[in-house]
């Protein structure tokens, strides 16, 4: 079982996870530390805790999720995990911080691709990425079906959904993604979004007024 730890980053208020294991090995999902204050408090309490982080995935690649990328693979030796269809947008990433008034170093360097249905094995737990697009081309949401788990990025939130007004995002699209990859998930199953308080599948069904 992976203990779940959320940080809200950034100006955006970006929700940053840190999964852990028994063994105190850490999975960092979409690092969104904008400051060195905010860089240290992240990494304040994995020294504290004891966790060695091990992975770094990206749900997607705008810039509230990525501002803390080039920082997290160099603090730890990580490479991001992420769609091939998001490399564009996270090499767009720093131009798009310049025009919200928020400019940071971006990741450049290699990339590890994951695809729809890509299985992610760490320790004794399991992730799956679910290509869910629309909100951006190639946004994935992470399910640990075990714990009935989905860190949701910004497709989902609650009673709301992903914006569709950024360069690659698509309304029609994303309705259908949640419909069809997340909708059919157990309705028990907790999300945990990119921004906001989490929710779970059921709530979502028969709540959001997006969905209806």
């Amino acid at each position: 079982m992976l203990d779940i730890q959320k940080f809200t980053f950034s100006p955006i208020q970006e929700n940053t996870y840190i999964l852990v294991n028994e063994l105190k090995e850490g999975i960092i999902i979409d690092p969104g530390c904008y400051d060195d204050e905010e860089k240290e408090a992240l990494a304040g309490f994995l020294s504290e805790n004891g966790i060695r982080p091990k992975l770094l995935l990206q749900t997607h690649a705008h810039l509230d999720h990525v501002f803390g990328a080039k920082w997290a693979s160099e603090t730890y030796g990580l490479v991001p995990h992420l769609h091939p269809d998001e490399e564009s947008l996270l090499k767009m990433a720093p131009a798009s911080g310049l025009m919200w008034n928020l400019p940071f170093d971006g990741y450049q360097g290699p990339l590890v691709y994951l695809g729809d249905g890509s299985i992610i094995n760490f320790g004794n737990d399991k992730l799956e990425s679910l290509l869910v697009p629309g909100h951006s081309p190639g946004h994935i949401c992470f399910y640990l079906p075990a714990q009935g788990v989905l860190i949701g990025g910004d497709a989902l939130f609650k009673e709301s959904i992903g914006r569709t007004d950024l360069p690659g995002g698509n309304h029609s699209l994303l309705l259908k993604s949640i419909r069809e990859k997340l909708f059919t998930l157990p309705e028990d199953t907790v999300v945990y979004p990119g921004h906001g308080p989490s929710t779970t599948i059921g709530h979502e069904k028969w709540n959001n007024p997006w969905m209806q």
